[in-house]
């Protein structure tokens, strides 16, 4: 099976931690020239150095810039003007009742998880189809397709994100391009540990909270249709976006790749 990427560039958004730092991660081991992207240049310069040492390879460079507004996705693509390997990745989430979310909150949600993907494919795409070969990766959810309860407007955002990457993927068919949504279910990243912790600490718990326990008993309340019975590693969503990056998938378009843990009932 062919995965090597060398040669290839990429740029993975919001990649300064959590599943974005292992895309990232997981792309440069393929020997793919990764962009590190984050909102500040302190973070994302840790980041180049960080993966740089874990990984013993030079081709890390750093993206900065917030690319949840036209400025920031500008800033970005002019100081890397193409890419081979797009992987739209930035995205915030909150709970928070529906009743709740005022108009703010709706447009910062889907300027943060939608436009950013939105700005940089209308970027990125066009000089893909020209050269005959790129990869465009949007990660949703599955609360795109089972809308969570707690927070409707995180899964309207990911929802929309399907919709996005169909619709791209329509439009370059037979180009050599590809464009995919990959639906992590619930994953332990950062920002999902420190979920986690503030819930033990709420419920009296002290101590060092035990994630793994704390995971488990997440989805067994909250995700009971997970067959898997925990939360995935932020490795296990990186190893379906590599392999999607990779020339092994080029027959692979316009879908929807569930690491949900079986989450979602469904049999397609």
């Amino acid at each position: 099976m062919q995965l090597d990427l060398s040669g290839k560039r990429a740029l993975v958004t919001g990649s300064t931690g959590g599943i974005g730092y292992a895309i990232a991660k997981a792309l440069g081991e393929l020997g793919a020239n990764v962009a590190i992207n984050g909102r500040t240049q302190d973070r994302v310069r840790d980041a180049v150095e960080r993966l740089k040492r874990e990984t013993n390879h030079a081709g890390f460079i750093g993206a900065p810039g917030d690319v949840a507004t036209p400025d920031g996705a500008a800033r970005v693509v002019a100081g890397l003007p193409d890419v081979d390997i797009l992987v739209n990745n930035t995205g915030i989430f909150e709970p928070k009742p529906f009743f709740e979310i005022p108009d703010e909150d709706w447009h910062r949600f889907f300027d943060t998880n939608v436009m950013s993907g939105v700005r940089l494919s209308r970027a990125y795409t066009p000089g893909m189809v020209q050269r005959g070969w790129g990869r465009v990766v949007f990660i949703s959810s599955e609360s795109g397709v089972n809308i969570p309860v707690e927070m409707v407007h995180y899964g309207m955002t990911k929802t929309a994100q399907l919709a996005v990457a169909r619709g791209l993927a329509e439009t370059v068919s037979g180009s050599g391009v590809t464009v995919n949504s990959v639906l992590p279910g619930p994953t332990l990243s950062e920002g999902v540990a420190d979920f986690m912790k503030s819930m033990a600490q709420g419920g009296g718990t002290g101590g060092e909270v035990d994630l793994d326990a704390a995971g488990r008993a997440f989805v067994a309340e909250h995700r009971p249709t997970s067959l898997i019975g925990r939360l995935a590693t932020v490795e296990e969503v990186a190893n379906m976006v590599a392999y999607i990056c990779s020339p092994a998938a080029s027959a692979t378009s316009g879908a929807a790749l569930r690491v949900d843990g079986g989450v979602v009932r469904s049999i397609v």
